[in-house]
């Protein structure tokens, strides 16, 4: 353990610095900085000796928390950074991106706060990236088996690696133009820097994993293809589908789902794209949705110059300390000020919309009426339902509004038809306790099986499913399996 007297001697709990607000809205570079090597000592060394470290099942990827949290106080980072990657392919992504449930399993957080455990992770692969260690480690033998991979996201991309290193030729198959899905295109570079996913993916094409891009399966190639070249199949593409809102004047332009929006600006940033046909420059910018998807948008908005930027829920503020339904040690639903909150806008709650409004002398190139409001009402809670309160009606001016509403399951992309692949009721791809599909010999791991989650449920369960396929095609394994399959998007302890 660390400090037996840590959490006694250091109770305040100290996060990573961030760039001044006027400063990074000039730019989309990444937000936080580098924290100094003696506070980092300092907050791990807040680790206690809890004797039973919930951290460990608050975390999917099982991580050993407490070991890495010693070794960093120590000042042994290199040991501590080997200890992290046996349980995390991608720490320079969870360290950056996951909103650490394991913090909120910490013992140290029933009473103070909770032990730095993502900063410290955070730390430790930008460790990694300092030493230039990110050394491809290829198998010792190859097998004679042939995995595709469908998606590149994190659970596809944790896959690979695993399978990769088992000795397996893999090919991830990727329908954009470049590798990473989300992570290339669906994060601002302020929270995710791309250069971070290509020095992974360097690392793992010299180890012997096949990159193929701009190849979307179901269409360029059919599922039935793919499945006779390969001895197995994994589905990893995501939950993209976005959730609507089927309201009066959605057709309108300038209603926009999210990610069109953070997608096209991030083709733009990296030099993909040369102009934004969805702008907020000079506009009043309305998004619905408070999670991180719409927090991913006010940041964009801004930097981007937006006139005014505006944040609608539908549903109540969240408490700053958790409720009786979210005791410890569940990961509680919290009011969480982000980067991008800091940055500038309104939040408005309990706040229902009812329709866009708009002028009917306003068209755009395809004769398309164009969006100057949103008419919203006050939330009342009727029956279970939330809906909007008759005679609280308010127009919010909006020239630009954004659905940030979340995602309701994968796409289908021609699994039904050509290879009768079942969804569940949740509308994920079924699966049994080994991550396989009705269909034999094709997996799915991630949000396509899981629903939209957590970029560390993601990894957790590309690793099990290569697992599980690497048991498949030998008979046996040698490769973790942090967890089991399951239909609930959120973890529960």
């Amino acid at each position: 353990m660390a400090d037996p007297r840590g959490f006694l001697k250091v109770t305040q709990r100290v996060t990573q610095p961030k760039r001044p607000v006027p400063i990074r809205l000039m730019d989309y570079r990444e937000v936080l900085q580098r924290q100094q090597q003696g506070t980092l000592q300092q907050q791990a060394g807040r680790c206690m000796d809890c004797g039973v470290p919930f951290c460990h099942n608050g975390c999917p990827l099982g991580n050993l928390i407490p070991e890495f949290n010693d070794l960093v106080y120590k000042d042994r980072m290199d040991d501590a950074a080997a200890r992290l990657l046996s349980t995390n392919n991608f720490p320079e992504l969870t360290g950056k991106l996951c909103p650490a449930p394991c913090e909120s399993s910490c013992v140290l957080g029933i009473n103070q706060p909770a032990v730095t455990i993502k900063q410290v992770e955070a730390e430790l692969a930008e460790h990694l990236m300092d030493a230039g260690d990110f050394t491809p480690c290829p198998p010792e033998r190859h097998t004679e088996y042939r995995v595709a991979i469908v998606g590149s996201g994190p659970a596809g991309l944790a896959a690979a690696q695993q399978l990769t290193r088992a000795g397996h030729t893999v090919a991830v198959y990727e329908r954009d133009e470049a590798i990473g899905g989300l992570l290339r295109f669906g994060i601002p570079d302020f929270k995710l820097e791309k250069q971070v996913v290509d020095r992974r993916l360097a690392q793992m094409a010299a180890e012997g994993t096949i990159f193929r891009t701009g190849i979307e399966i179901g269409t360029d190639i059919t599922w039935d293809a793919l499945r006779r070249d390969y001895d197995a199949v994994i589905i990893a593409t995501g939950a993209s589908v976005p959730r609507d809102l089927p309201v009066p004047g959605r057709e309108l332009n300038g209603v926009h789902h999210a990610m069109e929006f953070l997608a096209e600006n991030n083709r733009v940033v990296a030099g993909l794209k040369q102009e934004r046909s969805i702008d907020a420059a000079g506009k009043h910018v309305v998004i619905l949705g408070g999670g991180d998807t719409g927090s991913d948008c006010i940041g964009t908005a801004l930097r981007q110059g937006a006139a005014s930027v505006t944040t609608l829920a539908i549903g109540k503020q969240p408490g700053t300390e958790r409720s009786e339904n979210h005791p410890w040690p569940m990961m509680p639903v919290l009011f969480e000020v982000q980067s991008s909150h800091e940055e500038g806008g309104e939040r408005s709650y309990l706040a229902s919309t009812v329709n866009f409004v708009s002028d009917g002398d306003r068209h755009d190139a395809n004769n398309l009426n164009k969006v100057i409001g949103v008419t919203v009402a006050e939330t009342e809670f009727v029956a279970g339902k939330r809906l909007p309160k008759p005679g609280t009606e308010r127009v919010i001016k909006a020239d630009l509004v954004l659905l940030a509403l979340g995602f309701t399951g994968p796409e289908d992309s021609g699994l039904d038809e050509q290879v009768s692949t079942e969804f569940n009721n949740l509308g994920n791809v079924a699966r049994d306790g080994y991550y396989m599909t009705n269909a034999d010999a094709v997996f799915v791991a991630g949000d396509a099986g899981r629903g939209a989650s957590l970029i560390v449920w993601a990894i957790a369960e590309g690793r099990a499913c290569a697992a599980s396929v690497d048991k498949f095609l030998t008979g046996s394994t040698t490769l973790p399996a942090p967890v089991a399959p399951t239909d609930r998007a959120i973890s529960i302890i």
